[in-house]
């Protein structure tokens, strides 16, 4: 039931309605969302651009390695940026990390699916600086832009269970992104606001709903899941901001309207915010939310289908409850409803 290709129109899914009081459960799609909002709703998207973070390349002896970017280091990263220049050290995942070593030089393979050829002939080598605790360290060539760089050398970082062993399709390139994704930083997509249209968000505004947008940077959990030793809720720290329009529409709509969350990304950026004191500027989230945890922005929530043990499902379990999501998602199954990232979606009311 894992979607493994995204519906043929953006906002073709379906939509099961859940009602946190009453747990009454509807079946519906998304292009009927405008019908279940009201009007004066203020619905809260994630802009994160979603980076072309996987790198294939070759060791010297010609062995094939898969480098899997997932922050930057250092002076960027405490700065808010979401990519910093070329010649950045990166914190990454990389494969097969017994055969590398700490200063070792791969070479980078471009994927037949790149978004723009590079201009340049000469092989483009990226250094493994160090590896530690299963992580590693690696640092991008100097003088390059780095999003030229991964634009001509990476791929969309797809999920595990999305299987591409060919690599990314051009239409992964297209769909694996939102209609309103702006600053790029996230090495995985916030699936929620992939069912957006710019049709929908259109009868949207003409519902009289109003859209604001934050940012969060999408970490590694979803490549980290099961992981020896990891927690099975961690989450990793992920850097977000709360911009000042949107900051003043939220702190203004509080019990006035209702805040709806696109997403858990979005839903973990507001309830990171309130905890601090809604602060200016780039910000650092390491919040677990789960059962038993109070929400003190989100009103409501449109989410995907999520893994089994996930700090996702343990997300939508503590604002709609366990009894009401088991309950969700046995009917999802039941309906055959199409399951993460690429699937289906839930509208909690």
């Amino acid at each position: 039931m894992i979607a493994q290709t995204p519906t043929d129109a953006r906002d073709g899914a379906r939509l099961l309605v859940v009602a946190r009081e009453g747990g009454q459960l509807s079946h519906s799609s998304i292009l009927e969302l405008p019908g279940w909002l009201r009007r004066g709703d203020l619905l809260v998207v994630n802009r994160s651009r979603v980076i072309p973070a996987r790198l294939r390349a070759r060791r010297a002896g010609g062995g094939a390695v898969e480098v899997l970017l997932i922050a930057p280091l250092a002076g960027a990263a405490a700065e808010g940026a979401g990519v910093p220049p070329g010649g950045a050290r990166w914190k990454a995942l990389v494969r097969p990390a017994r055969r590398l070593r700490a200063g070792q030089k791969v070479t980078l393979v471009p994927p037949t699916s790149a978004l723009a050829a590079s201009a340049d002939d000469r092989p483009t080598e990226v250094t493994i600086a160090r590896l530690d605790d299963g992580y590693a360290e690696v640092e991008l060539p100097p003088g390059v832009d780095t999003l030229t760089l991964l634009a001509c050398m990476g791929e969309p970082p797809l999920p595990p269970y999305i299987r591409r062993p060919e690599g990314a399709t051009p239409a992964d390139w297209l769909r694996y992104q939102t209609v309103f994704a702006n600053e790029p930083g996230s090495i995985a997509a916030p699936t929620a606001g992939l069912h957006l249209s710019e049709r929908l968000l259109r009868e949207l505004g003409e519902a009289g709903v109003e859209v604001a947008e934050i940012v969060l940077h999408v970490g590694p959990s979803t490549f980290l899941a099961g992981r020896p030793g990891r927690a099975p809720l961690a989450v990793e720290p992920e850097r977000y901001e709360i911009p000042a329009k949107s900051r003043e529409l939220l702190l203004a709509a509080a019990g006035k309207r209702r805040v709806i969350a696109v997403g858990t990304t979005t839903t973990r950026a507001l309830e990171s915010a309130a905890r601090a004191g809604w602060p200016a500027g780039p910000q650092t989230t390491s919040l677990v939310i789960a059962p038993g945890t109070q929400f003190s922005v989100v009103d409501a929530l449109l989410t995907n289908l999520h893994l089994p043990g996930s700090s996702l499902l343990a997300l939508v379990s503590a604002f709609a409850g366990s009894g009401v999501m088991q309950r969700a998602y046995a009917t999802a199954v039941a309906a055959k409803y199409r399951f993460y990232s690429y699937g289906d979606a839930m509208l909690i009311l």
